[in-house]
């Protein structure tokens, strides 16, 4: 027995004896991944404790089963420090391909522990005292990335697209290569909703993130965003929409530990308040767009603070549907002295003194563009001090403002000298005299006027005498204002001859005779939308081709039924430059398209066909000869075509996008 106990046999675990034998022994861990520790027991004899094994030509006998072990068996702990230690991003996407567990390990390493552990071999391996030098020196090429090419990449997760496995497995496997510099997140997993798990990966390997957008996410909260707040400190842009359990905190996070951020979008985000907007104002100095929209919690205190901390770098603030007063529209009309873009949408609780203070507090100096839509506030008083508070002022887009008449249009025509945009959008007390007196009081540099869904321009039979000439208007949009027919359209045909690009669509009521004293007293065309205009017919489509054909660029003609293949032949004779053309549900047939085919001066890019009754299968050999210069072809509803015909000119017209 003494003998027995005192034996040194050749079983002793040794590094030359038996532990190289077998590496996938449970009893040890061992690792191939360079600056590992290696663990190795005290020398002793091992116990025996395998059942005896018969014979094998012995009747009963059973060979004995061995277990098979696996690393799985190690705790969470211990496979961390294993996978932060591979050489190289291949191999850690490879290793994510093994089980889930394994991918939510690698997916919370943080770029920095790998880069730590790649730059110094010793640092996390104190333990190791004979290290490997090959497997020390094996640093994959995909690691080296360099500087400038950190954060270009780009994804889109939509809807079922969205959960917390893809976006470990995508943060996982753009790692090495730079990581993510824009992600834009729209919707969520119905059944594995995308939460915090999801977006601190993404935090976790891509420092470099400069944009994230997320877009009806429930389930991100706070804890998420604190992830990306602490992991990605170059973020620049952030947008949440419809987040509903993201609140102040994980705001206040973003401002504390992103520095460099630029842009802030906030829409329907409920449990946001003025507590994180504050922050924001205080933390971020390179502030420059502001949007908040549809947010109950956001007031004056929130819009104030921020307004006035960031003063000195924001140039866009743009509010909408939310709780502030006429206190917000003087803070903004105090320090917004960097402020060029400015919306204000549907602000309830705004008066016309708001506007007023704002204006005359003299800061908007450098006031490029302002939109309001849906204020009551804006009347005749409130527009013409926006004029005189705004000297810079080039683009004014107004909608909804019922209180707001032609008088006050006049006054801002003589007051605002370096307007160049006046887009009106329902305003329905401005007629077609507040309209003409406006063309006669502007400046030399106004160059657009927009009218859409104008109810109060009607035709009059009182113009002002001489009419005005608006010599500097290049462009004309009058669109669905039904009052407005052919005998208004006569008028501004006369009073601006510089036109370029002419937007009618819409105008039930305009007609050939109202649309030639246009065409003739215009210099040069270049752009033409007639959809919807359907009294029109062939004869002022013909005299446009034929007074404009060398400047003509686009023409909309859609739904005009009157127009037939004799504008297309007038098209083809006279069009050199046109390289858009919708003739979408008007009268045309085969014949038309053969004389578009066969007019070698036509380059056409764009050709729209669609819900053209008269087109057969005639037509497709005409079409497969338009020229590669077709890059777009639009043949939906034309019932008389069969779908084996357009297969057939797809794979002639290669080149081309065919709608079908």
């Amino acid at each position: 027995m003494p003998a027995l106990v005192k034996y040194g046999g050749s079983d002793d675990l040794c590094p030359a004896g038996p532990l190289f034998s077998n590496l996938m022994d449970s009893s040890l861990l061992l690792s191939l991944a360079p600056n590992v520790d290696v663990f190795c027991p005290p020398r002793k004899r091992s116990r025996v404790t395998a059942p005896f094994v018969f014979k094998g030509g012995e009747k009963g006998a059973e060979k004995p089963k061995q277990k098979l072990c696996s690393i799985d068996v190690l705790p969470d702990e211990c496979l961390f420090e294993i996978l932060r230690r591979l050489p190289g991003s291949r191999e850690r996407s490879n290793s994510a391909c093994v089980s889930k567990r394994w991918l939510m390990l690698l997916s919370s390493i943080r770029a920095s522990e790998i880069a730590a552990n790649k730059k110094n071999g010793s640092s996390n391996g104190d333990l190791l005292k004979n290290p490997l030098p090959d497997l020390n020196d094996a640093v994959s090429t995909d690691e080296e990335e360099e500087p400038e090419k950190a954060g270009y990449l780009t994804r889109y997760l939509k809807a079922k697209e969205a959960t917390d496995v893809r976006l470990a497995a995508m943060a996982v496997g753009v790692g090495g290569h730079g990581g993510l510099g824009k992600l834009y997140i729209q919707g969520s997993n119905a059944t594995r909703p995308l939460t915090d798990t999801g977006l601190s990966a993404v935090a976790h390997a891509c420092p470099s993130l400069r944009v994230l957008s997320m877009w009806n996410i429930p389930f991100i909260s706070d804890v998420g965003l604190s992830e990306i707040a602490n992991g990605c400190p170059m973020l620049e842009k952030l947008d949440l929409c419809r987040c509903p359990s993201i609140s102040d905190k994980g705001l206040i996070a973003v401002a504390r530990k992103c520095p460099k951020l630029t842009s802030l979008t906030i829409e329907s985000c409920s449990s946001i308040g003025n507590e994180g907007l504050h922050a924001i104002g205080r933390c971020c100095p390179k502030l420059k767009s502001i949007i908040i929209k549809d947010c109950p919690g956001v007031g004056d205190r929130g819009v104030a603070s921020l307004v006035s901390a960031a003063s000195s770098s924001l140039a866009r603030i743009d509010l909408q549907s939310i709780n502030i007063s006429d206190a917000s529209l003087a803070v903004i009309g105090h320090y917004g002295k960097a402020v060029a873009d400015l919306a204000l949408t549907g602000l309830q609780y705004v008066s016309e003194r708001g506007f007023w203070v704002m204006s005359n507090a003299l800061g908007l100096q450098k006031l490029k563009s302002i939109t309001i839509d849906s204020c009551n506030g804006v009347t005749d008083l409130g527009l013409e001090a926006i004029a005189k508070g705004c000297p810079s002022l080039k683009q004014l887009f107004l909608s909804r403002c019922c209180y707001l008449s032609d008088s006050g249009l006049k006054l801002f025509a003589q007051t605002a000298r370096a307007l160049e945009n006046l887009h009106l959008e329902e305003c329905n007390r401005i007629s077609l005299i507040g309209v003409l007196g406006f063309l006669l009081s502007c400046n030399a540099k106004f160059r657009a006027l927009s009218l859409v869904k104008c109810f109060g321009i009607n035709d009059t039979s009182f113009c002002p005498s001489p009419l005005p000439s608006c010599m500097s208007l290049r462009s004309l949009t009058i669109r669905d204002c039904p009052g407005f027919t052919g005998t208004s359209l006569a008028v501004v045909g006369k009073i601006c001859p510089q036109l370029q690009h002419v937007d009618l669509s819409g105008l039930v009521g305009a007609t050939d005779a109202g649309l030639l004293p246009l065409i003739e007293s215009s210099v040069g065309l270049v752009t033409v939308n007639l959809s919807g205009c359907v009294d029109l017919t062939d004869a002022a489509i013909t005299a446009l081709a034929k007074a404009h054909g060398t400047t003509l660029q686009m023409l909309n003609l859609e739904s005009c039924k009157n127009v037939t293949d004799k504008s297309l032949l007038a098209i083809a004779d006279c069009c050199s430059l046109l390289d858009d053309l919708d003739m979408s549900r008007c009268t045309i047939s085969d014949h038309g398209v053969a004389v578009l085919a066969y007019a070698m001066q036509l380059k056409l890019r764009v050709l729209s066909l669609a819900g053209c009754s008269g087109l057969t299968q005639k037509s497709l050999p005409f079409l497969g000869n338009m020229g590669r210069s077709l890059v777009g072809l639009n043949l939906q509803n034309c019932n008389l075509i069969s779908t084996q015909g357009i297969g057939a000119l797809e794979e002639k017209l290669w080149w081309c996008d065919i709608l079908y």
